[in-house]
């Protein structure tokens, strides 16, 4: 036996419930569609445990491969040592990722799955009994489902904002990971090379300049253009130490030929420190072994006028690019000694503690520290400080550049 109907059964439901009515088939076939979807990005398998989960997963098998891989190689091999790291890092990673698709099994993919396949069938079953009959008893139920999904729609959107928690989650421990191991694996792997293939401290002045086309090498050139942008005025540049960490990372980055100058240029005495150590690992000075008694009988000379032309026929025998990179330096230098007002580095204080880092003997030995001492004392000064102090005699061209660069950094 059927009831009649007088009216449409939307009708029956009260006003505030026929809206709620319509989310509930998009509701469920929302939740069918993107369980699926879902399901499909998980790449362990669900209801396993984590660790037979990471087992399972490609990133694990890659870390297996990492290990059996480095096995082939010699204990000292680079090859091998970044393998160790990558093996173990890519575990980890697995062990992420099996940790995370539990979480997202638990919160996301079973909820979606009561959602889809019991609670919103339920709720469209009583639908259409309510659909075929008008009783108070029927239209009562039917009512009170979808009252319930509605005080529960806002749950039912959390299952997404939880996925999105649970990924942002993940993906930050991750990176977190990842960063700082990576920093780590790169510092110790750039340390061992660096002995290997130094490519800018340590190597010949004119191998460095044509293998990178340039006319200044790079951490004489880089080094001064951060120190006329913030160290001109600070007291005691190349005098006082900077932190050891900050001046090996900046050659590192010279090395590499990749230097951010908001990264250093903040700590003078570190730029300085760099490219004080750029002129004292250079195989020969930039003022050459051959030359190194006759710039020192030159600085003898006691008249201002022939002492000058002495040094200006020195520089006329220094190789094109140890003259180069020499009147770019001692410009620079010269610069630096006219704010010693307040950096209190006059020609005399620059001299004494540079000078040991362009003029030293070639010799071995004993006899070389005997020389190296001699030299860094009064005789290296006497031949540096005129440099700086007649820089503009000595070398008349270029200087021009140099200026313009110190007054766009002044302003």
């Amino acid at each position: 036996m059927h009831f009649c109907r007088s009216q449409d059964a939307t009708e029956l439901l009260h006003e505030d419930l026929v809206l709620v009515e319509q989310r509930v088939e998009p509701a469920k076939k929302a939740a069918q569609v993107l369980h699926k979807k879902l399901l499909g990005c998980m790449q362990s398998q669900t209801g396993l445990d984590a660790e037979k989960r990471m087992k399972k997963l490609p990133l694990m098998l890659l870390s297996v491969s990492m290990a059996e891989s480095l096995k082939d190689f010699d204990a000292e091999s680079s090859i091998r040592r970044v393998l160790e790291m990558c093996c173990f890092m890519e575990k980890m990673l697995a062990s992420m990722l099996a940790d995370f698709e539990m979480k997202v099994e638990k919160d996301v993919l079973e909820p979606l799955n009561k959602l889809s396949e019991d609670d919103l069938p339920e709720i469209l079953k009583n639908k259409k009994q309510f659909a075929k009959l008008t009783t108070d008893w029927n239209n009562d139920q039917y009512s009170a489902d979808l009252y319930h999904f509605a005080t529960k729609e806002d749950d039912y959107a959390n299952y997404f904002i939880r996925l999105l928690e649970l990924q942002a989650e993940y993906h930050k421990h991750s990176h977190e990971f990842l960063d700082k191991n990576i920093s780590e694996l790169k510092e110790n792997h750039s340390q061992k090379g660096e002995s290997l293939f130094a490519l800018v401290y340590g190597e010949p002045l004119l191998s460095h300049l044509s293998r990178s086309n340039r006319e200044i090498a790079a951490p004489i050139e880089e080094c001064i253009h951060m120190l006329l942008k913030t160290g001109m005025t600070e007291e005691g540049l190349f005098r006082l130490a900077a932190a050891a960490s900050v001046v090996k990372r900046l050659k590192s980055c010279l090395d590499q030929e990749a230097v951010d100058h908001s990264d250093f240029s903040m700590d003078p005495h570190a730029v300085a420190g760099a490219l004080k150590s750029y002129l004292r690992e250079l195989p020969e000075p930039l003022m050459t072994f051959e030359l190194y008694n006759d710039w020192f009988k030159a600085a003898g000379e006691k008249e201002l006028t022939e002492k000058l032309e002495q040094f200006r026929v020195l520089l006329r025998k220094l190789p094109p690019e140890n003259y180069n990179n020499l009147r770019y330096l001692v410009q620079f230098l010269s610069l630096l000694s006219e704010q010693q007002a307040v950096n209190k580095m006059t020609p005399s204080n620059i001299a004494i503690v540079l000078g040991p880092n362009l003029l030293w003997p070639r010799a071995e030995g004993e006899a070389a520290l005997f020389d190296m001492a001699a030299a860094s004392s009064v005789q290296v000064v006497m031949v540096i400080e005129p440099l700086i102090q007649y820089s503009s005699s000595l070398f008349p061209e270029g200087i021009q550049t140099l200026m313009c660069e110190h007054l766009v950094f002044k302003v």
